[in-house]
């Protein structure tokens, strides 16, 4: 009863997390955007007490909860060996604790962060390795499949769905999640929870606490016949059937050995149920055991999504062209030397500090403004940037569903009146001067008024109009850079500030 009450649990959260990074229409973050909030790594970094000592608290009462039942990566390794487990049963053996790697690894990823180089660390981290990993190569299927559904929708007379633009954000990107996800793949078909007990931080930490956890799994040897049924189900490989010992910083608490058990000789207990003195005496040759096993079959479609996931949004990028009729040039991103940040992130600073780089405010854009960086120390963490879009002042959909506080909320008004960045004329670049031609584009879009078109040369009223930035009134949206017809750079663009100010 208790393995199919975690699995059910399990699968909700896995589903409603993983379509936080689908969902386009933002229907899911209204209902349920908490889910992102009580993942540990962007409650620490939003400061979010409540969440932290409640996960903590969760730890040391039931053992390590979180990572069977709300962490998605965790349920994913569980979906990848559940589906191997119907080929190859009772493969698993138990395998002493890698001490070394385990806290190796959490130390280098607690330095990482402490001296600012966050983009390295969190590529181990599981909430924003999954968030990557559903943004990069899933997102793109379902989008696909929502068009596939409102193209035949739209022919039977039906508008109940509607388009959207399937694009690659980001190269790196993708090589990253394909990457990422083959190795978990890999480990998870094999091993079980290998990443969970040997790599991941958060698992680490957890497992900390887990050893002093009120209520575990306990063998009681009286009962047991040494049938190593139990430890030849648990993925985390966490069970000692010869010392009836199990591991408990690496068992999660999946209730796998319970069900396995034909004996009844595993049962899910505090730590002092034992009374008398005959059990007593066999209770100091238990430890505790958790397998990571997820029954869940109606979840396996995952696991070719990652083939059908590149092919689809390598396949979504087509070209533009005028009126049907010539080719145009795509856009070149200028070189800035400093990356704007969105509105709600306070500071460059700021941002860098509490990004996990999940991109989730990069899946929910709605005008393909933010995208993952490619620069080393920022990698992977959302960047702005112009070319498909600008970012409008009445939009806070990023805001609305950052976890981590890296992107604080704000309010439309606030929002208007809040200086990102300043836009930079390149007079080489304006077809004004470069095709003689009248333009005034970004002039025409600008919704702070922050640009004017004046005269190329000061008193002659038969000189063509060039635009002028008031750098007082722009507030950075971009949407001069984005509407520029130069190709292929931009005759403006936004050049970001370090920290924002309200205008």
């Amino acid at each position: 009863m208790l393995r199919k009450i975690r699995i059910v649990f399990a699968a909700i959260c896995f589903v409603l997390t993983t379509f936080l990074f689908l969902d386009f229409t933002g229907t899911i973050h209204a209902w349920f955007g908490w889910i992102a909030k009580i993942q540990f790594l962007p409650a620490v970094l939003a400061l979010n007490v409540v969440v932290v000592l409640a996960l903590l608290l969760l730890t040391l009462l039931f053992g390590r909860i979180y990572c069977s039942v709300i962490c998605p990566m965790g349920i994913f390794q569980d979906i990848v060996s559940w589906i191997h487990s119907k080929s190859k049963k009772n493969r698993f053996s138990y395998s002493p604790a890698k001490k070394w790697l385990r806290y190796g690894v959490l130390a280098g990823f607690v330095i990482l962060m402490v001296a600012g180089i966050d983009a390295i660390a969190l590529f181990i981290a599981p909430y924003s390795t999954w968030g990557i990993i559903a943004s990069s190569l899933f997102a793109p299927i379902y989008q696909w499949g929502n068009n596939l559904l409102a193209y035949f929708a739209e022919r039977a007379g039906s508008y109940a769905f509607y388009t959207t633009e399937v694009w690659l954000k980001s190269g790196i990107s993708l090589a990253v999640a394909a990457v990422t996800f083959a190795v978990i793949f890999i480990l998870a078909w094999r091993h079980g929870r290998t990443w969970c007990n040997t790599i991941c931080p958060v698992g680490t930490l957890l497992g900390l606490i887990s050893k002093y956890s009120i209520f575990r799994p306990v063998i009681d040897t009286v009962k047991c016949n040494g049938c190593t049924l139990c430890a030849r189900n648990c993925k985390a490989a966490c069970i000692d059937p010869k010392e009836h010992k199990i591991d408990y910083s690496r068992c999660i608490v999946c209730f796998e050995c319970i069900g396995k058990c034909r004996q009844g000789a595993i049962s899910y207990s505090p730590r002092n149920i034992f009374k008398t003195p005959e059990k007593a005496a066999a209770a100091e040759n238990v430890a505790e055991k958790s397998t990571l096993t997820a029954d869940k079959s109606r979840r396996g479609f995952l696991s070719t999504s990652v083939i059908l996931a590149a092919s689809a949004t390598i396949g979504a990028q087509e070209k533009k062209v005028d009126g049907g009729l010539a080719i145009l040039q795509n856009k070149k991103i200028p070189h800035r030397a400093l990356n704007p940040k969105p509105a709600g992130a306070m500071s460059i600073k700021n941002f860098g500090d509490h990004c996990t780089a999940c991109q989730l405010c990069v899946s929910v854009c709605p005008n393909g403004v933010l995208r993952p960086s490619h620069d080393l120390m920022t990698l992977m963490q959302p960047e702005m940037s112009y070319e498909r879009g600008f970012c409008r002042p009445e939009c806070t959909a990023c805001a609305d569903v950052c976890p981590t506080g890296a992107i604080k909320p704000i309010g439309r008004e606030e929002k208007s009146s809040t200086q990102i960045g300043h836009a930079v004329w390149i007079r080489e670049n304006c077809v004004v001067l470069t095709d003689s031609v009248s333009c005034g584009n970004c002039a025409r879009h600008c919704p702070s008024g922050a640009i004017t078109m004046v005269h190329s040369v000061p008193g002659d009223d038969s000189s063509p109009k060039i635009p002028a930035v008031d750098t007082e009134k722009c507030i950075g949206c971009g949407a001069c850079e984005y509407l520029c017809p130069a190709r292929p750079l931009s005759a403006i663009y936004v050049e970001g500030n370090e920290v924002h100010r309200t205008i």
